[in-house]
């Protein structure tokens, strides 16, 4: 077991992915915290012709990541090690996962610019909130999935194998396997059929 999941298995995150609310502002979260964002820096930072260097930084930093990965930078997330993504992974720019309960994304899946998927959600009395009571709830992403520019994933949702979720979407409740869902909040549309092949294919 490598170190990073060996700080995912542990006291406080494995509380914070049980949804246990407390007081996570502790000296070793804030380590973690710090270690994962001179990753992101260091990923952020070089050059896009610098593929194998970038790539060799999301593997060391993710949980698991599959062949034949793209991610754009800037990219960000919060300790990594929650994270686990399928093959064919595509991630565009400014893609952000506040990671502090489990993110589980499928094959095949398409992210568009601008999308946040967060796990952690802060305590809503301001008193409470401001003594660092929060909560994290698990995210999990189908295989097969596209989630268009400037989505939100909030914390807890599941969206199911070869759905699509519209840009600028806000989800906060499960999505069904191939459906089209859109809006704030987002609810399902229709569901994606064979009448959505297309058929006037050039080349």
């Amino acid at each position: 077991m490598t170190e990073k999941n060996a700080q995912g298995n542990t006291g406080p995150y494995e509380m914070l992915r049980n949804g246990v609310w407390s007081n996570y502002i502790r000296p070793d979260i804030a380590r973690d915290l710090l270690r994962c964002e001179e990753q992101c820096f260091l990923f952020n930072s070089l050059p896009p012709s610098q593929t194998a260097k970038k790539q060799a930084i999301i593997k060391n930093l993710v949980g698991s990541i599959g062949e034949n990965f793209t991610l754009h930078s800037p990219f960000r997330c919060d300790f990594g090690f929650n994270i686990s993504i399928g093959h064919n992974f595509v991630g565009n720019f400014n893609l952000t996962i506040l990671d502090e309960a489990l993110v589980t994304i499928g094959d095949n899946v398409f992210i568009g610019p601008n999308v946040g998927i967060y796990t952690i959600t802060h305590a809503l009395n301001p008193t409470q909130r401001n003594a660092g009571i929060m909560a994290a709830r698990p995210v999990r992403i189908g295989s097969n999935v596209w989630i268009c520019a400037n989505a939100i994933i909030l914390p807890g949702v599941t969206i199911g194998d070869g759905a699509v979720i519209a840009a600028g979407s806000v989800v906060s409740r499960p999505v069904p396997p191939l459906t089209l869902a859109a809006g704030n909040p987002c609810r399902p549309i229709r569901p994606i059929t064979d009448n959505d092949i297309i058929t006037d294919i050039i080349g």
